[in-house]
């Protein structure tokens, strides 16, 4: 299954504590990307939110949004 074919998108953000949802939703996308007969893109955007959160896009064909709370660095 190709990436552009997802019938699942959210319009809304996720909001998550940890990033293990991410990380699956990346490795889905990119084990579907392997598999295509054909081109395929996947981009990873970050971006830094108030509250020590953190946004992150995937892009493939959708935009998958995520956010999640930044780890401390203590």
């Amino acid at each position: 299954m190709a990436c552009h074919r997802y019938e699942i998108m959210r319009s809304k953000e996720d909001q998550i504590t940890s990033s293990d949802p991410v990380k699956a939703k990346l490795l889905r996308l990119y084990s579907d990307l392997l598999s295509h007969d054909g081109f395929g893109e996947m981009r990873v955007e970050i971006r830094i939110l108030k509250r020590g959160q953190k946004e992150v896009i995937l892009h493939c064909g959708r935009q998958y949004r995520f956010v999640v709370d930044s780890p401390s660095l203590s």
